[in-house]
């Protein structure tokens, strides 16, 4: 069935408007492994692609190359409206065709529009048209290449995604945001005190991340677009490791207000804080289920750490990590099956993930200084810090562990990397 899609230019805008000066140093994307049993897919030039700022098939061929999932295949320039030889394209060993075009508008915007087609069958699968001024122009491939992953694999693509994490460079720490392939990158907080733990709102219009601008650890929330902050936590003693529930109403954290620390609640105005988590012990990190209902948290009540979940309502805790003396740093994937965590074994600190139904274990990274993980949000990739010849560096894995990518900046250290929503 051919699916149509127009995007919402007011929408469009909505979403990238971060008020940040200046880009930065670019990372560097470098892909390590690819996936198995690859489709094979044709990547026309769209027509008249050179009035756009960047070339859009360059773009949606990046983007397609780095999932692991995608052998492509160069196609000579073409329009979506040209007549297709899917002879000709199967000959060439496509399995699908993505063919386009762009042209400029009177009110200096760019029309684009793209097919998608099925050349084993001989149909088109999609088609989208969507007018944006020329900044959005890496925007519209992003869409157009989640479009061919989704319609080819029947997983959502994450290329229209952000990221954030934070950089070092001497005494200076930057919280940074990129577009998911490392491009657009702006600084939405510069500090001479530490940076860490930034979590993404769901809506991705806000960031929550704890700052030692005050010399002591205090959590904000800060809007992206209007750049206004809030504190929602400020307690004696740490406030740290702030996460989002699934409606963006709240965030769960981990305060040492009463000695020693615990996982609280509280709304995301920083009203209504509340005590979730009741041990001798410390529990820590706390991440909201992909449900809402539970909140997963690291604890170390049995002797050494290891990740349990409990009610956002508190009350009895049941641990989940049972492989390894030391489990830290929980992510739930946005279907709620799969667990990612550090873990360390024979003195490594190194990614792993757990089939939440199964207890199968899997470990993922070949590092040895892992942290801070961060899935995808269609849950298959997850990102992670990682540390190579003393040089902090983020990395991107699949969760099948095959498909493997390293991300890095020429100027300083980069960690504490966080993956956003889609972008609407």
């Amino acid at each position: 069935m051919m699916i149509m899609k127009k995007m919402s230019y007011v929408v469009l805008c909505a979403g990238l408007l971060l008020a940040a000066s200046g880009a930065q140093a670019q990372l560097r994307v470098e892909i390590t492994g690819i996936g198995s049993n690859q489709i094979p897919v044709a990547i026309a030039n769209f027509a008249n692609e050179s009035a756009a700022p960047q070339s859009l098939s360059g773009i949606i061929k990046a983007d397609l190359a780095r999932s692991g999932v995608f052998k492509i295949i160069d196609g000579a320039e073409m329009s979506e409206t040209a007549p297709v030889s899917y002879d000709q394209w199967k000959s060439r060993g496509a399995d699908a065709l993505a063919a386009g075009s762009v042209q400029a508008m009177a009110d200096g915007r760019l029309d684009v529009r793209y097919k998608l087609y099925d050349t084993v069958k001989s149909a088109q699968l999609s088609s989208m048209n969507n007018a944006a001024a020329p900044q959005f122009n890496r925007l519209l491939a992003h869409k157009i290449a989640d479009d061919i992953y989704e319609k080819l694999t029947g997983t959502k693509g994450a290329f229209a995604t952000r990221i954030a994490y934070v950089t070092q460079t001497g005494r200076e720490y930057r919280l940074e945001v990129a577009d998911a392939d490392g491009e657009g990158i702006q600084v939405a907080l510069r500090s001479n005190e530490p940076i860490i733990s930034p979590a993404w709102s769901p809506d991705g219009t806000k960031v929550a991340y704890v700052s030692f601008e005050k010399k002591k650890p205090i959590v904000y929330v800060q809007n992206l677009v209007t750049r206004q902050r809030t504190i929602v936590s400020n307690e004696k003693g740490s406030n740290s490791a702030p996460s989002w529930s699934p409606d963006g109403s709240r965030l769960a954290v981990a305060l040492s207000r009463d000695g020693h620390t615990q996982v609280y609640t509280v709304n995301a105005d920083g009203s209504g804080l509340r005590r979730v988590s009741n041990s001798s012990g410390i529990d820590t990190e706390p991440q909201f289920s992909a449900d809402g209902q539970s909140i997963y948290f690291t604890s170390d009540r049995s002797g050494g750490p290891q990740i349990y979940r409990m009610s956002t309502s508190g009350g009895e805790a049941k641990r989940v990590t049972f492989g390894g003396s030391y489990n830290i740093s929980p992510r739930i994937s946005s279907d709620g099956k799969t667990l990612a965590y550090i873990s360390r074994r024979d003195g490594n600190f190194q990614l792993y993930a757990l089939d939440l139904a199964s207890g199968q274990e899997l470990r993922l990274s070949d590092t040895a200084n892992d942290e801070s993980p961060s899935f995808s949000p269609n849950g298959k990739y997850i990102m992670y810090a990682t540390e190579s010849g003393r040089r902090k560096s983020l990395a991107v894995v699949s969760v099948d562990g095959r498909v493997k990518q390293r991300l890095t900046t020429q100027a300083g250290n980069i960690k504490e990397p966080t993956w956003g929503p889609f972008m609407k």
